[in-house]
């Protein structure tokens, strides 16, 4: 009686497979997200939670922006203002209170208020003088619709010349002439014989 030899192929599993056997590399592991402390948290030397009111306003990236506003509102302030604002005027809340420490630290007097008043002084001025300017091209406008009225009506009160007949020189002085002899000669009254002379003996 013959026994048939019989191959049963099964696949391998991974406690049977040692990674020394495999041909290809191990699949690389899922990556992981690493979460780094946010500015704040690690200027302050605390755990950064995972709903850090902080984080989203403060990146690592830019300690400086966080320091800044520490030194002058306190880290304490800074978050209790944060959670009584709604999420949506929290970065506009972070953006004033950055600049405002900016301002008080270039001048610890007046602050970001003598920042505004200087603003102010300037667009005061800009008005100014956009009003000067168009008060002079108003003049000017009016000055030149006064001078096209006056042209206009100069060129309506002249008469317009009437065309003459030119005369040649030789004409004007025969002319002149004749009149000159007739007053003499015809009108008169001291040379009675010399209107009309015989032409004959």
């Amino acid at each position: 009686m013959e026994s048939s030899d019989t191959t049963t192929i099964t696949s391998p599993s991974s406690s049977s497979v040692s990674p020394s056997s495999s041909s290809s590399p191990p699949p690389p592991p899922p990556p992981s997200v690493v979460v780094s402390p946010c500015a704040a948290c690690k200027i302050l030397r605390r755990r950064c939670a995972e709903k850090c009111v902080l984080a989203p306003y403060f990146p690592p990236n830019d300690p400086i922006k966080f320091t800044t506003a520490h030194r002058v509102f306190g880290a304490s302030n800074i978050i209790k203002f944060l959670q009584e604002l709604p999420e949506s005027q929290r970065a506009d809340a972070v953006s004033s209170m950055v600049y405002e420490a900016n301002a008080r630290l270039r001048d610890p007097v007046y602050g970001c208020a003598g920042a505004i008043c200087q603003l102010q002084k300037q667009v005061n001025e800009l008005q100014a003088q956009l009003a000067k300017s168009q008060a002079e091209l108003l003049n000017m406008q009016c000055q030149q619709a006064n001078l096209m009225a006056l042209i206009c009506m100069e060129m309506s009160s002249d008469p317009q010349p009437q065309p003459q007949q030119q005369q040649s020189p030789t004409d004007n002085f025969i002319n002149h002439g004749l009149i000159q002899t007739t007053n003499l000669n015809f009108f008169d009254d001291n040379h009675p014989g010399a209107l009309w002379e015989p032409l004959w003996t």
